[in-house]
């Protein structure tokens, strides 16, 4: 499978930022040609509008989804890689970034929709297709699911805490992320890992520097590369925990277990 190429937003983002005004203002003033027949629901009319000026204005832009935030007349649009536009309800006006709360704290309401969705992914995978270390079933109190990448330094080191992982009952599921892309050194050496006989013990070893053997099999390594390019994963290690919360970077056993509470 080839993972998409989204070069457009992340290479090009700001210059596709700059278009995109440019095209949405032009839009603006031809406002009659993106009406559309008013829908009985609110938000439907609303997300059709927005729909209708974005692609007017960006016809290849990849639109996940269209939903109503909690500030009124404000609207989210979904894009790729866990990337947001805020729209008002008549597509006329953006901005781009996160949309906050202020509460007794700032809370970031993008970002806890970001993880509702990520968990949602998340509950849908196939356990079967992750190289997992874990304690007994009975003894599971929380588990971490990791994107990982044999050659990376910090997804070495992390490595090296599972067993303490383990035996405070957190269970470490890996998903692959080859950070230098498909066909590459990285990558085969993942799909060699997921396709040996004993997955984890070829991913320990490969991840203390061992070469392992060469492996083929149907395997889910590019699919895994694309699913967290779809969350946001852009470096490794990167730790989804339960909740759908996305967090990248190294911690040590016992920093995990705090987190989790498991200590």
């Amino acid at each position: 499978m080839q993972s998409p190429n989204w070069k457009f937003y992340e290479i090009n983002w700001f210059s596709m930022m700059k278009r995109l005004i440019q095209s949405i203002l032009v839009c603006s003033l031809l406002s009659p040609l993106f009406s559309v027949a008013e829908p009985a629901d609110e938000h439907q009319r609303a997300s059709d509008q927005i729909r209708a000026r974005l692609l007017a204005a960006r016809p290849d832009i990849p639109i996940l989804d269209i939903q109503p935030t909690e500030m009124s007349g404000i609207y989210v649009v979904s894009l790729p890689a866990g990337q947001v536009l805020h729209f008002s309800a008549d597509g006329q006006f953006f901005f781009n970034g996160d949309l906050y709360k202020v509460e007794d704290r700032l809370v970031n309401i993008t970002e806890e929709g970001r993880s509702t969705a990520r968990k949602a992914m998340m509950d849908e995978l196939d356990e079967s297709q992750m190289v997992v270390f874990s304690p007994a079933k009975e003894r599971v109190k929380a588990t971490l699911t990791i994107f990982t990448d044999i050659d990376c330094v910090f997804c070495r080191k992390l490595h090296n805490e599972v067993p303490e992982l383990n035996r405070l009952g957190v269970a470490v599921r890996y998903l692959a992320y080859p950070r230098s892309g498909e066909n590459t050194p990285s990558y085969d050496k993942l799909v060699s890992a997921w396709c040996a006989e004993n997955p984890q013990i070829a991913l320990t070893r490969a991840k203390a520097g061992e070469t392992i053997e060469q492996a083929l099999c149907v395997n889910p390594v590019a699919s895994q590369y694309e699913l967290g390019a779809r969350l946001g994963v852009n470096s490794t290690p990167s730790v989804i925990y339960e909740d759908g919360t996305l967090a990248p970077g190294y911690k040590t056993a016992a920093e995990f277990a705090q987190i989790l509470g498991v200590l």
